[in-house]
């Protein structure tokens, strides 16, 4: 098999495309199958360097993972990072092109990556023998369908058999399969060649009439029934739909080594950017990982963590409006432990100067950190190797800010002053030797009794869970029916739906 392809929709948003792909991914790499994920167009906040230096969403990096294959920017040539409710910086390839409203991007620029993106496609065809696409949002969203090249766009162009996943937990999952295919235009219901059952709770014969029926009205057959799975929530696409309360990150089940528990606080500023940081924490026995917005939710916290953002100037006021700002300062006179990542760390400074993000000019940072940062135009974009605390670190940069440090002891490729540290790496907490001396240091300075576990690792836990998203696949979905669909296309004579697309 050389080139054969598949496209995972979906009926809404988070209704579970990007870990059905990378599950099929997994299982299809178990059998033997050269495999590569792809997605045409991804809207995320939550990014990846390239070993070639190229930014593409998360989720492609643990997709590609998942397929066992190195990240390229090929899996994901066209990526917006939203800046407001209404621009996104456009992403080509893995560099930045500029910023863009919604109205401008979908008004014209969309349709001139539809050619560079199906390239791409191509390409990945032509060397592996499948490639699993992911597409975004739902199929069914008739208004963009014009300038479509992430969902049937590109699953027309390549002649990609679809299968349609979809939420049962929140239900109306029948109504959102019928809708979707029914919203399609024939030439696109041809494509579809039936559906995916994601989170199940309960006993599928239940279920099976339902599923039955489905058939009867649509023509197309369910390819399985996956069930609800707890602790597979890995590289989520969007920061923005991070509660901004009660939001708590699986930790493992294991109870803490020492006497004490860790308790991290991660402050859910705007535009959130990569706060996947903080699983390496939550990977740990012990460690309690919490997403919070008020300043009395820092008062019983061990580790206050300040995230990425696409926003520094805008955080930084919204850490100061919440009253959050105060209580990092106070935090740091009384030796408390706060740790800024990339936006957090540019916050945590001295002084912005911001002619390119924001445009605000110079700003105020906190001072906690004898930083002063310049944004400039050119992004920078890296995968760093360095020590600290003693131990090889690992990472990646993603921002516009450039720092001038000007004391401190040096931190990464930033500082620490007290119990305040500040870096532009993200991912240097899965970095398991220098993450357990840093928790060490942490519940020191915090007065905990907090041991951290002498053999977690990151990397195996993460294999574990994409061994169990291809269990899911392998275990309750039809696979020899997959197999065929992503050798031989969709089916020949598959029903049209009226009313179909307007």
């Amino acid at each position: 098999m050389r080139g054969g392809g598949l496209l995972v929709a979906g009926t809404t948003s988070d209704a579970g495309k990007s870990v059905v792909t990378a599950g099929i991914c997994r299982w299809l790499v178990r059998q033997g199958i050269k495999v590569a994920p792809f997605k045409g167009q991804n809207m995320s906040l939550n990014s990846f360097v390239t070993r070639e230096g190229a930014e593409i969403g998360r989720a492609q990096a643990m997709q590609a993972q998942a397929a066992r294959v190195e990240p390229s920017a090929l899996m994901n040539p066209v990526l917006l990072k939203p800046g407001s409710d209404r621009s996104s910086q456009v992403v080509l390839m893995g560099k930045p092109v500029g910023e863009m409203s919604a109205r401008g991007y979908h008004g014209g620029r969309q349709q001139t990556l539809f050619e560079p993106v199906m390239a791409c496609l191509e390409e990945l065809r032509g060397t592996y023998d499948a490639v699993i696409c992911e597409g975004a949002g739902s199929p069914a969203e008739i208004n963009l369908r014009r300038t479509d090249i992430v969902n049937m766009g590109i699953a027309r162009a390549a002649k990609l058999p679809v299968v349609v996943v979809g939420d049962i937990d929140r239900g109306g999952v029948f109504a959102q399969f019928f809708g979707t295919t029914a919203l399609l235009a024939p030439e696109d219901q041809s494509l579809v060649a039936g559906y995916l059952v994601n989170k199940f709770r309960g006993d599928v014969t239940l279920l099976e009439p339902g599923l039955d029926m489905l058939h009867g009205l649509t023509g197309r057959r369910t390819f399985g029934v996956l069930p609800y799975a707890h602790g597979l929530g890995i590289d989520e696409e969007d920061g923005l739909r991070v509660s901004l309360r009660g939001t708590v990150r699986e930790s493992v089940v294991a109870p803490p080594v020492g006497a004490d528990v860790l308790r991290v606080a991660v402050c859910a500023v705007p535009l959130m950017s990569n706060f996947t940081d903080v699983d390496a924490l939550a990977a740990e026995p012990g460690v309690v990982v919490r997403f919070v917005d008020r300043p009395e939710e820092l008062v019983d916290a061990d580790l206050v963590v300040v995230p990425g953002t696409r926003g520094t100037v805008r955080a930084l006021a919204w850490l100061r409006e919440r009253g959050l700002a105060d209580a990092l300062v106070r935090r740091a006179a009384e030796g408390r432990p706060v740790l800024g990542i990339c936006g957090g760390f540019q916050a945590l400074g001295e002084r912005i100067e911001d002619e390119v993000e924001s445009k605000a000019g110079v700003v105020d940072g906190l001072g906690l950190l004898p930083v002063r940062v310049r944004f400039g135009v050119e992004k920078t974009l890296a995968r760093p190797v360095g020590e600290a605390l003693g131990e090889r670190v690992e990472g990646y940069e993603i921002h516009h800010g450039v720092a001038d440090v000007r004391g401190g002891e040096p931190f990464l490729d930033g500082c620490r002053v007290g119990s305040v540290w500040g870096t532009h790496w993200h991912g240097s907490l899965e970095s398991d030797g220098f993450r357990r001396a840093f928790l060490r240091e942490v519940s020191a300075a915090a007065g905990r009794r907090f041991v951290p576990a002498p053999d977690t690792s990151f990397g195996a836990l993460r294999e574990e869970q994409l061994d169990r998203l291809g269990d899911l696949i392998e275990e309750h979905a039809d696979t020899d029916a997959l197999l065929r669909l992503i050798e031989q296309g969709a089916p020949e004579g598959l029903p049209f739906v009226p009313p179909g697309a307007p």
